[in-house]
């Protein structure tokens, strides 16, 4: 017994779909290509966009930190990278997050990050370590102690 063989699917003859409008907070289309002269893989325009800094005076930041902007719309005169930046963290977003929706690494989101941690453009807080918090059986002992006062 054979079995049984898939049929190729064959194109619709529609008129063909419009793109779709490019997200606001996506980077420009590069008619160069992904990797091309100035696109987001290429060294010389990430020097650029962190501003040619060495990175000895980063924020203190990893892949968990929550990023949330603290202005709802952002001030005339900064980046636009630091813009859309601003943009995505209304609501509070991970640095991976951030780095994944920029389509930038992590070291150039860090130097972005600095320099709007310096300007008092974004609060960034380290997520709460399960060990930190105090044990649950102890919360419970406490709770019944004032309980039987």
């Amino acid at each position: 017994m054979t079995p049984p063989q898939r049929r190729r699917r064959r194109p619709r003859e529609g008129p063909p779909e419009p793109p779709a409008p490019p997200s606001p907070l996506a980077p420009p289309e590069d008619p160069e290509g992904e990797d091309g002269p100035g696109g987001p893989g290429n060294p010389e325009r990430l020097y650029v966009l962190t501003g040619g800094g060495e990175g000895a005076d980063r924020a203190e930041v990893d892949l968990v930190t929550l990023v949330v902007a603290r202005a709802a719309v952002p001030p005339p005169g900064i980046q636009p990278e630091q813009s859309a930046l601003l943009r995505l963290c209304g609501t509070p977003l991970s640095v991976a997050e951030i780095s994944a929706y920029l389509r930038l690494p992590f070291s150039v989101v860090t130097v972005l990050l600095t320099e709007l941690l310096a300007a008092g453009l974004v609060q960034a807080r380290a997520p709460i370590v399960r060990q930190a918090l105090p044990d649950r059986s102890l919360l419970e002992a406490v709770m019944h102690g004032l309980q039987k006062l």
